[in-house]
């Protein structure tokens, strides 16, 4: 065989971007969880790509590509028979199956994100296997491989349903036995928003994933030697940007009308719902199909993400299940309706008739139902074995430190507290509380009349005022005061806010407590003057607390009194 040079290199490069995704996932699903759980997240991310290489190079491969039935390929350890009937033109084996190593990883890691935050790592590596030696492969074999459907004329050009499909299936099902999160569902069945812990982390994985998606589908033409492979690459790339903006730019609009204010994270998931969703019919549609794709898939994902969160109430932290299995089938749908006849059948709306359509809704339902049966099997055999899911305890010190023996991926950084406990009720103190037994304390004493009296004024703003605040309280006269960073809770009533679409309860915001106390000057024009300088008519300006003081003690002096206030020396 006489290999070409352009097609190997084309095909291995695409293959590096592919291998890049997992970052990209990584990033992603570390960004919309918490804290308490990003050592746990990477680690899966990492490992199911290095359990899926050699799983995919045992089994995987075989099954998919080799020259069995119209079921299922063969069984074929280490790769060593012959796939010259599957092979691109010009392209050795090995960078062929690198290619097709790094999309079986891509399907696998999918899963991660929807079971984030309470699944048992042994579980996890189990079940990752799973896809790569079995799952995977077989469906594969299906559409890529020769199998049933391709002889039917199915259409995935890079993996809408074959890749993400086939991973999102495997999510919805992992999520709904797994059960939500601690917390995520009141009493009554109310969703609470759980909020990622990093937005810009999860940003910086969507832009890697939107940049190596051009590898995930230009690269699948597995060639550049002819004039027709380069004029598809090209329409390849354009309809894959199109969808995943235009994808973006419907969520944008419809999240600002329907929730009052454009939501960051749904937008976001927007561009991997259109990129997913323009998978399987970038070579076949024009940039009108990929754009009307892209609106599909951007109103799409804000309904997806709701249905699961409110009406199915299946818990998925990062959307992955309405991303990819939702937009992944539609996706594929989608393009029995646009295909303009180019590398495949006319689509419905091109003249080409239903024929081409159904064989499109018969791969999604056939894929779908045979990775759903498959994979319930795999789930229940770990929940009734090992176990599926971390226990309570696990999940509320977060599985980073449970798991892994890991404090915090986080040292030196100072993270925003997680408050989900596994009370469903408040607590109520009812009784005698229990005290340790005290230390000696030395009781203050009674204070004379005519003692000046001490006032503590203490002013609780945002940090952006701090730099005001002090410099007005300087021209007063007041020369120290103690500055603290703390956390506010608390949300305004009549005026909520929405992260993916579910309203916000109560949640922890920066703020900067400032504590005065005075005795010569005016406790009202320090009140005055505070609410002068922090006043923006905004929720949040802050609050103002009074209170008395019995005495002050300067340390270094052990004066008390008013004298002990007087910074002169």
């Amino acid at each position: 065989m006489t290999y070409s040079a352009v097609n190997t290199i084309w095909v291995l490069i695409g293959a590096a971007l592919v291998f890049f995704m997992q970052a990209g996932f990584s990033m992603c699903e570390a960004g919309f969880t918490r804290a308490k759980n990003t050592g746990n997240i990477l680690m899966k991310n990492l490992m199911d790509f290095c359990i899926g290489t050699p799983a995919f190079w045992l089994v995987g491969f075989g099954l998919m590509f080799g020259s069995g039935s119209g079921l299922i390929g063969s069984f074929d350890p280490l790769i060593r028979g012959d796939y010259s009937h599957v092979l691109p033109a010009g392209v050795p084996l090995w960078a062929f199956a690198i290619f097709q190593t790094v999309f079986c990883a891509t399907s696998a890691t999918i899963v991660s994100g929807a079971m984030a935050e309470r699944t048992k790592f042994s579980a996890y590596c189990i079940y990752s296997a799973a896809i790569s030696l079995l799952i995977y492969p077989i469906s594969g074999h299906w559409i890529w491989g020769g199998g049933w459907l391709s002889q039917m004329g199915f259409h995935d050009f890079a993996g809408s349903t074959a890749v993400h499909m086939v991973g999102g299936v495997c999510a919805l099902i992992g999520a709904k036995i797994l059960g939500p999160r601690i917390g995520k569902y009141d009493k009554d069945g109310k969703p609470r928003a759980i909020l990622g812990h990093n937005l810009t982390v999860a940003a910086l994985g969507v832009f890697i994933l939107w940049f190596c998606w051009f590898g995930f589908n230009g690269a699948s033409t597995v060639g550049m030697d002819s004039d027709a492979l380069m004029e598809t690459a090209g329409l390849v790339f354009f309809n894959t940007n199109m969808a995943a903006a235009v994808a973006c730019c419907t969520t944008l609009i419809f999240t600002w009308i329907r929730y009052k204010k454009p939501d960051v994270s749904m937008t976001y998931n927007a561009a991997l719902a259109g990129l997913v969703g323009i998978t399987a019919g970038c070579d076949a549609v024009s940039p009108v199909g990929a754009a009307i794709i892209g609106i599909v898939c951007g109103f799409a994902v804000v309904f997806a993400v709701e249905f699961f969160d409110k009406v199915a109430k299946i818990d998925d932290p990062v959307g992955a299940v309405s991303v990819h299995c939702v937009c992944g089938a539609l996706g594929t749908i989608l393009t029995g309706l646009f295909a303009t006849g180019v590398n495949t059948e006319k689509g419905l709306f091109y003249g080409g008739g239903f024929h081409f359509l159904g064989v499109q809704v018969l791969g999604v339902v056939s894929v779908a139902a045979y990775v759903a049966i498959v994979i319930t099997i795999v789930f229940q055999i770990l929940k009734h074995t090992i176990g599926l899911r971390a226990s309570a305890e696990e999940e509320i010190a977060g599985l980073d430190v449970s798991e892994h023996g890991l404090l915090t991926a986080y040292a030196g950084f100072e993270m925003l507290p997680d408050t989900i406990t596994d009370e469903s009720e408040p607590v109520v103190v009812d009784g005698d509380i229990p005290v340790a037994e005290a230390v000696p304390v030395k009781k203050v004493p009674t204070f004379e009349d005519g003692t000046p009296k001490f006032t503590k004024v203490e002013i609780i703003c945002k940090e952006s005022r701090l730099e005001s605040l002090k410099a007005s309280m300087m021209q007063l006269g007041i020369t120290g005061m103690t500055v603290s960073h703390v956390l506010g809770c608390g949300v305004q009533k009549g005026k909520p806010e929405y992260y993916r679409g579910v309203q916000v309860e109560a949640t922890l915001l920066p703020k900067v407590q400032v504590d005065i106390v005075v005795s010569e000057v005016p406790v009202r024009k320090v009140i005055e003057t505070a609410k002068k300088v922090l006043y923006t008519g905004h929720i949040g300006d802050g609050k103002i607390f009074v209170y008395d003081v019995e005495n002050v003690i300067k340390v270094r002096t052990g004066e008390e009194g008013f004298d002990a206030l007087q910074d002169v020396e």
